[in-house]
């Protein structure tokens, strides 16, 4: 019998909690599918014109590992003008193969065996395993339906110990659609910079807010020296499949954070990144546009999920609405599944996305406004038969 050659911290992580959902509305008929986390509109034709272009002339040869420099100049007058912060597109900047690999890679070059990183929940699921592969240990910081899924700095404060390393934040937060305040962040800020703390800042889904400001983190007072910012294309373009992601941060940081992605990677697909160049060209008014149509949902879901007895606090960010379904007597897992069966509406349990997501379901609203409406008559007669 040969000797087990996996690696123990790939072994002591499960499988996506998400998946094992999609695999099964993949054998199912008349789904109305409120669990994929992707826009449900088109990439902007402009935007697939460019990348089919760069196919048609031949630009299809690796760019520098760090992207092409139009894309990072681009990258960086953006950033500029929303958020005043600046990075040289030289140094600073790198070109990813979407945010995933921008986190792993951000994390394998500065995590070393026995770091921790705090993670609040619940939170996209990559994030534990993330902080796992890299070699350090990921401690978790839930956050509650009363503070509106914000990270509060006291309950931060009291996870951190001398091997605390760093803090990964992901807001417009998916699955709960939190947005942070502008006075919450400052106070992790303030935390930051007492223990001498990385923020490793997920803002994937910046431009998705509904009604207030994002707050990019390396904007605020200080923080540009600490903080690793991570973001892309996918969502607010309706990007997804291209994989176009990008860090910036402090040269030092960047330049190891390159290493990584040079060894793993080489460089993010080339027509993708002409692609991208387009984006951030002539994509505004295609942001404005999806986004306007996304705060419409959000305003339905919102008052229909309260309105059949399962609460949900008002999301501000991205497209997630994350219902409590206490109502029901039914664990997450119970809750999703039987949906999924008795009436063809898929959803994804709370706690895949950590423990304190137990109780709540994520339904994603980058679905048609004719598929939210009726999954709510669904849900509604669901939730009757269940209700306590």
């Amino acid at each position: 019998m040969p000797r087990d050659f996996l690696s123990q911290k790939v072994k002591s992580v499960p499988p996506s909690g998400i998946r094992r959902f999609f695999d099964i509305i993949a054998t199912m008929k008349d789904v109305i599918s409120l669990g994929v986390g992707e826009p449900d509109f088109v990439t902007p034709s402009q935007i697939t014109a460019a990348g089919i272009r760069s196919l048609e002339e031949g630009r299809t040869a690796y760019t520098s590992n760090s992207g092409l420099l139009e894309l990072r100049q681009l990258l960086a007058e953006h950033l500029k003008r929303l958020y005043g912060v600046e990075y040289d597109p030289e140094t600073e900047l790198l070109i990813t193969v979407g945010v995933s690999e921008a986190l792993a890679n951000a994390l394998i070059a500065t995590v070393d065996p026995g770091d921790e990183v705090i993670v609040p929940e619940p939170c996209f699921v990559s994030y534990r395993p993330g902080v796992i592969f890299a070699g350090g240990t990921p401690v978790t910081v839930p956050t509650f339906f009363q503070d509106d899924f914000q990270l509060m700095a006291d309950r931060v404060e009291r996870a951190i110990t001398r091997r605390t390393k760093g803090l990964l934040l992901g807001y417009p937060n998916n699955p709960t659609g939190a947005v942070m305040t502008r006075e919450c962040l400052l106070d992790i800020a303030n935390l930051a910079e007492r223990y001498d703390l990385l923020v490793y800042s997920d803002e994937i889904y910046d431009r998705l807010v509904y009604g207030v400001e994002h707050t990019c983190f390396a904007s605020l007072p200080g923080m540009r020296e600490r903080t690793v910012l991570l973001g892309g294309f996918s969502k607010s373009y309706a990007m997804t499949g291209w994989r176009v992601g990008y860090v910036a941060a402090p040269a030092a940081i960047a330049r190891e954070i390159r290493k990584v992605h040079q060894y793993a990677i080489m460089c993010a697909p080339t027509p993708s990144q002409y692609a991208a160049v387009e984006a951030l060209k002539s994509g505004e008014p295609d942001v404005q546009r999806m986004r306007a149509e996304y705060d419409r949902r959000r305003q339905v879901i919102v008052k229909g999920l309260n309105a059949i007895g399962l609460p949900c606090f008002e999301p501000r960010g991205a497209f997630y609405a994350f219902p409590s379904i206490a109502s029901t007597g039914l664990s997450s897992d119970e809750f999703s599944e039987r949906l999924l069966y008795e009436e063809k509406v898929a959803v994804v349990p709370g706690n895949a996305f950590g423990d304190c997501g137990m109780g709540f379901v994520r339904c994603c609203y980058a679905a048609s406004m004719e598929n939210i409406e009726e999954a709510l008559v669904r849900m509604g007669r669901f939730v009757e038969k269940y209700g306590r």
